[in-house]
C-alpha cells in the first residue's frame, strides 16, 4: 500500500472508532496537554529558530490560521490519488469530475453566505479576493469613480491596495472607529461623495474580534448606490452571513480561517445589480474570466467541505468557543489585576481574545509563552518596536498596546489547554511584573502617569 493510501486508511479508521472528527481531535489534544508534564525530559527539548522548547506548545493561535479539519482532508484525498484530472479539460472523464467536484464545492461555499454558486470565484485566498475588489473594481470604473471609502483597522492588504490606488491618483477616506473598535454610521454616511467607487470594511477584525455591523453599512450603500466590500475572511463559518441581507456587492473568503487547507480563497461577485471588475490575473479565462488560472480541485475541494461542516456545526462551535473564551478570561483576571480586553466585548467573535497586560512588555511575556502558540498585537517580529496600527486606532494607549496578546480559540481547542494557558500566562505576568519597578510604584499607591520623568 503507498504511504498516502495507508495515511488516508489509518485517518479512516481513527474516525471510526470516535463519534466524530471533532471530539476524536478534542481527545488527542486533551490527552496531549493533561499529560504534558511542566518540565519535560531536556532531550526531548525542540530547538528551532534558535527558541529552545520543552514540547510541542498548544495552539491558541486561530486568527493566524486553523489545522485541517479531519473530515475535509478526507474529501480531498480523492482528487490528489486517483481524481486528479483538470477541471478544464472538456474532452474525458478525468476532467468531467474534476469540474463536477469544483462545481459541487462552489455551491457549498455559496449556501454558506446565501448566494448563487454563479456569483462565487474561487481564488488563492482572501488577500486575492481582496485586491481584485479593491484595485479591480475601482480600474474598470475609473473613468467616474475615484474615491474609495475604508477604514483604519483594515487587513494589511486592504489597506495597502488603497494605498496602490492613491499612488494611481485616486482619493481614499480612511474612517476612523470608535474606542470599541466599531465605525461611526454617521461619519460613514458624511463620507460618501459623488464620485465614491467603493466602501470596504471587514465584517470581523483579525486582531480584536470586533464584529462591524455589516447590515447597516450596506443599507446606507445601497441607499447612495455605492458598491460595498467587505473582508469576511475571519467571519466565515463563524458568525451568520447573508449576503442579501447585508446587501454585500463582494465579498473576500479564505479557506485556511474555517479549518480548509492554505492556498484557496474565494470571491462572492453580486450579479443584480452587476459588479464589475477589471482581472489582476490575465490567462485562459478561468473563473468567468475574473481569475485565470487552474483551478486546484482538491483545495477547492476541501474548502467547500469546510463550509459545509462549518454550516452544520457554526451554533455548536460558537457556545462552545465562548464558554471556553470566558473560562480563559476569568481564570486570568481571578488571578492577576490589570487585565484589558481590548474592543468591544458586545460585538465580538468569542474565538478572539485580545487582551493587554498593564506594566508588562508584550515581547517579553511572548517570549516567556513559548508553550503556548499566540500572537501579539504589537510589531514585535519586526524591526519597528511601534504598537500595532489597529490597537493605536481605538486609542489605546501606547504602553497597553505594547502588551497586547491574541487567543484564539477554535473548533479543536480543549478546556485542558485552556486551563494550562490560564496558568502559564499568570505565572509569566506574575514573574514580569515581580521585575517591573513601575508594578512597585503602583501598588504603592503611585500615579505613574502623573510622574515628570527627567530627561538624560
Amino acid at each position: 500500500m503507498s504511504p498516502t493510501k495507508l495515511l488516508a486508511s489509518k485517518l479512516l479508521h481513527n474516525l471510526s472508532h470516535h463519534r466524530s472528527s471533532s471530539s476524536f481531535l478534542r481527545h488527542l489534544s486533551a490527552t496531549a496537554t493533561a499529560t504534558a508534564p511542566l518540565d519535560d525530559d531536556p532531550s526531548d527539548a525542540i530547538t528551532m529558530k534558535g527558541v529552545k522548547i520543552s514540547a510541542r506548545p498548544l495552539y491558541l493561535d486561530m486568527q493566524a490560521t486553523s489545522p485541517v479539519d479531519p473530515r475535509v482532508l478526507d474529501a480531498m484525498l480523492p482528487y490528489y490519488l486517483s481524481r486528479f484530472g483538470n477541471p478544464h479539460s472538456r474532452t474525458h472523464l478525468y476532467g468531467w469530475e474534476s469540474d463536477n467536484a469544483v462545481e459541487a464545492a462552489r455551491a457549498q461555499v455559496a449556501s454558506l453566505i446565501n448566494a448563487s454558486p454563479k456569483e462565487i470565484i474561487f481564488t488563492s485566498g482572501a488577500t486575492e479576493s481582496n485586491n481584485i475588489s479593491v484595485k479591480g473594481l475601482m480600474h474598470f470604473y475609473k473613468d467616474k469613480k475615484r474615491h474609495v471609502i475604508t477604514t483604519q483597522t483594515e487587513h494589511k492588504c486592504v489597506l495597502d491596495s488603497c494605498r496602490h490606488l492613491q499612488q494611481e491618483g485616486f482619493e481614499v477616506t480612511y474612517l476612523p472607529v470608535d474606542s470599541d473598535g466599531i465605525i461611526d454610521l454617521e461619519k460613514l454616511r458624511s463620507a460618501i461623495r459623488s464620485d465614491t467607487g467603493l466602501v470596504s470594511v471587514m465584517a470581523v477584525n483579525n486582531e480584536i474580534g470586533v464584529i462591524q455591523p455589516v447590515e447597516e453599512i450596506g443599507r446606507i450603500c445601497k441607499e447612495f448606490g455605492v458598491p460595498f466590500h467587505t473582508d469576511a475572511a475571519q467571519a466565515l463559518g463563524k458568525v451568520p452571513i447573508d449576503v442579501e441581507k447585508m446587501n454585500v456587492s463582494l465579498m473576500s473568503l479564505s479557506g485556511h480561517k474555517i479549518y480548509g487547507p492554505k492556498g484557496v480563497g474565494a470571491l462572492y461577485m453580486r450579479r443584480r445589480p452587476r459588479i464589475r471588475v477589471e482581472p489582476q490575473m490575465n490567462g485562459g479565462g478561468q473563473e468567468r474570466g475574473i481569475r485565470s488560472g487552474t483551478v486546484p480541485t482538491p483545495l477547492v475541494v476541501g474548502m467547500g467541505a469546510a463550509c459545509e461542516l462549518a454550516a452544520k456545526e457554526m451554533e455548536y462551535d460558537g457556545k462552545r468557543i465562548s464558554t471556553l473564551q470566558e473560562r480563559l478570561l476569568q481564570g486570568i483576571r481571578e488571578k492577576i489585576d490589570g487585565v484589558v480586553v481590548n474592543g468591544s466585548t458586545e460585538r465580538r467573535y468569542a474565538g478572539n481574545l485580545n487582551l493587554s497586560f498593564a506594566y508588562v512588555e508584550g515581547e517579553s511575556l511572548l517570549m516567556g509563552l513559548k508553550e503556548v502558540a499566540v500572537s501579539s498585537g504589537s510589531a514585535c517580529t519586526s524591526a519597528s518596536l511601534e504598537p500595532s496600527y489597529v490597537l493605536r486606532a481605538l486609542g489605546v494607549d501606547e504602553d497597553m498596546a505594547h502588551t497586547s496578546i491574541r487567543f484564539g480559540i477554535g473548533r479543536f481547542t480543549t478546556e485542558a489547554e485552556i486551563d494550562r494557558a490560564v496558568e502559564l500566562t499568570v505565572k509569566q505576568v506574575e514573574k514580569l511584573r515581580e521585575m517591573s519597578p513601575l508594578y512597585e510604584m503602583v501598588k504603592e499607591g503611585i500615579d505613574i502617569k502623573s510622574i515628570q520623568w527627567a530627561q538624560h
